[in-house]
């Protein structure tokens, strides 16, 4: 991706996050643990996931491009921010900053789109599960793999590119804590209504089509799982969907609040873009280990060897 520079600002100065001026070291202090947290939280998914071959199923598939998405995402944003909270320079080059915005909006499409594909997944094992390992074979999961990250480089090159074509003459000063579109776009020495729309458009409706589709997929789970006679089949069914819906609610819930609010509010939009960016991640970690009981058996069969295997 090729950024052309109409602009004489060569970087932007990054104010943080509005309002909590004086509360830097706390700040720092809480986010770098729920980072720690995050990327430890994912590693042990990976290594669960990789380490046991009972989990080289479709399911854990996505469920491992997911936790790698979620060691990165927060990545993004959360080390700038860490280095201007411990009192270092708040300043990001130009490329920096348009770097950034890409990389924010690939991984955070591409975990849209893997959320959908998760869901098609429960769908096909709960409603078609004779023709499951048909039906997402080897092949159709990579295939899936393979055009998350295509569509997700598309909107983020499109969105990227309409923001850093404008010229930027000055002020370089961003009231936020990383660079998105919303808090880029202001400072433009041209007309930025086009890239508004277009962003409000790519962003708000792209993920509003997401969500139709995993509700639409949760809608024939949920008639299918009704259906099911036994209450044990019935509860199995629930569980192994249940983890997966909390996990959308935390995702995309963020995402809506901030693109679809009628009066833009500085402070709420950052705390939710902060639950978006940095909290979801570590709850994924957190819903996906503590409510699947064949991730925790892998992870203590990597811990506790041939002990574990013994008692089982």
């Amino acid at each position: 991706m090729k950024i052309k520079n109409y602009t004489e600002v060569t970087e932007f100065i990054l104010l943080g996050i509005p309002h909590t001026e004086g509360l830097e070291t706390m700040l720092f202090v809480i986010f770098l643990f729920i980072y720690i947290f995050t990327l430890l939280g994912n590693f042990l998914i990976l290594l669960a996931i990789i380490s046991s071959s009972r989990l080289h199923t479709p399911m854990y598939f996505f469920l491992g491009l997911l936790s790698t998405f979620d060691i990165y995402f927060p990545s993004v944003s959360c080390l700038k921010m860490l280095i201007f909270l411990s009192g270092r320079s708040r300043a990001i080059s130009y490329r920096g900053c348009a770097t950034q915005l890409f990389f924010y909006h690939f991984i955070g499409c591409a975990e849209g789109v893997l959320y959908s594909v998760m869901s098609y997944d429960r769908f096909v094992a709960i409603c078609h599960p004779l023709r499951y390992t048909v039906i997402m074979n080897p092949r159709v999961c990579v295939v899936f793999a393979i055009c998350t990250s295509l569509i997700s480089c598309i909107h983020a090159t499109v969105l990227t590119s309409l923001t850093f074509q404008l010229p930027y003459c000055g002020p370089s000063e961003i009231d936020y804590y990383f660079c998105d579109i919303p808090v880029i776009l202001p400072l433009a020495c041209a007309d930025s209504s086009l890239a508004q729309r277009v962003g409000f458009t790519n962003v708000g409706l792209w993920t509003l089509a997401l969500f139709s589709t995993i509700i639409a997929s949760y809608t024939r789970i949920g008639i299918a799982i009704l259906r099911i006679r036994s209450a044990e089949g019935r509860n199995k069914a629930f569980s192994t969907c249940s983890a997966h819906l909390t996990a959308i609610m935390c995702a995309f819930g963020p995402v809506i609040i901030i693109y679809f609010q009628s009066t833009p509010n500085p402070l709420l939009g950052a705390v939710v873009q902060i639950l978006n960016n940095i909290v979801s991640p570590m709850l994924n970690s957190l819903i996906y280990s503590l409510r699947n009981k064949e991730v925790k058996r892998a992870l203590k069969r990597v811990f506790c060897g041939s002990n574990f295997n013994g008692l089982n």
